[in-house]
């Protein structure tokens, strides 16, 4: 047979030696990430893990998520070493809303053609978002999609499998009147709302290179997404958490929207709401010229999680926050509803 006309997997456009290379590239990197119940990780067709031992009732806890088009950022800025942390705290924050403890991650990169510099930091962030949460990073799967992906672009999805102990899984039909609503500080923009960021870019000429404080406005922007595992873990453990909000899509009051029950509404106060990274809040309103409210309901607004608790648990709740060293607000409360639907009220 000719060989001028061979056709092979290769000139179609998929490298199977640099996939391979890509997988002895990950393995180290996930090594560091193991907890002692896994069993079988990297290589194989599948993963295995135990569930621990100290678990008298568990249930399995799951969550998928992606990092959108704040990838599109790091294009921009020609840095990945952030993103794979981005993916897996946009996963693991989901978990531990209903009180799960992280077990595992795994991956999904779909690229045109695998850059194994470029692949390699975005693996090396996955599996520092994994050490963060203490979850294990036990496979994925990286697609070349040549001719049917845009050239040089990259996507993104992460899935993670958790735990939770089934007396303890965080119910919404717990908050009662007078409950508290704790804000958790967010380590900045996060992973929404990337496509209004990306046309104020285009549209308003927004800088990348300009100053805010010590750092430039594209370095804050791909801040990893601050991981709440140990917090909310230890949290969990001390004082009787009623609910968590992950602040993600549609911000503060569509999430908190999540976990309202019937009969409760939330009563925010508005002046504890922007206190939170507010050069980088202030400066993207200014752009956008957004009311308050549309800014509570597209960005976090310096507010990453949410956590309820009942009001004799405050002080304690605070203590606690000094000593895992996180920034907190106390931003609103529930109250009985008089008439009408569940809402989130802005007082």
């Amino acid at each position: 047979m000719s060989k001028k006309n061979k056709i092979s997997y290769k000139t179609s456009g998929v490298d199977v030696k640099k996939g391979d290379a890509l997988i002895n590239l990950i393995k180290p990197f996930a090594k560091k990430t193991n907890r002692t119940e896994i069993m079988e990780s990297i290589g194989g067709f599948s993963a295995i893990t135990s569930i621990p031992k100290r678990y008298k009732d568990p249930l399995i806890v799951s969550a998928t998520d992606g990092v959108g088009t704040k990838i599109e950022i790091a294009e921009l800025m020609k840095n990945h070493s952030t993103i794979g942390e981005d993916l897996v705290a946009m996963c693991v924050n989901d978990l531990i809303t209903c009180g799960a403890e992280p077990l595992f991650f795994l991956d999904y990169l779909v690229t045109e053609k695998i850059n194994l510099l470029k692949t390699k930091e975005i693996i090396k962030g996955i599996a520092k978002g994994c050490e963060i949460a203490n979850c294990s990073l036990i496979g994925g799967e990286t697609a070349e999609h040549p001719n049917a992906f845009p050239k040089e672009k990259y996507d993104l999805a992460g899935f993670s499998v958790g735990v939770v102990e089934k007396k303890n899984i965080l119910r919404k039909n717990k908050l009662k009147n007078g409950d508290l609503l704790i804000s958790l500080k967010s380590s900045g923009l996060h992973s929404n709302g990337f496509s209004l960021i990306r046309e104020l870019i285009k549209r308003k000429k927004l800088n990348l290179k300009a100053k805010i404080g010590s750092k430039n406005l594209g370095e804050i922007l791909l801040h990893p997404t601050k991981i709440y595992v140990k917090e909310i873990l230890e949290l969990q453990k001390n004082i009787n958490l009623k609910a968590i909000a992950h602040i993600t899509g549609g911000g503060l009051i569509g999430n908190l929207k999540r976990i309202i029950p019937e009969k409760i509404e939330i009563n925010l106060f508005k002046n504890s709401l922007f206190n939170f990274n507010k050069k980088l809040f202030l400066l993207i309103q200014e752009a956008s010229n957004l009311s308050d409210e549309e800014m509570l309901n597209t960005f976090n607004c310096g507010n990453g999680m949410v956590i309820v608790i009942s009001e004799n648990e405050l002080e304690k709740t605070k203590k606690l926050l000094i000593k895992l060293k996180i920034g907190y607000k106390i931003i609103g409360a529930c109250s009985n509803l008089k008439k009408g639907n569940s809402s989130v009220n802005i007082n």
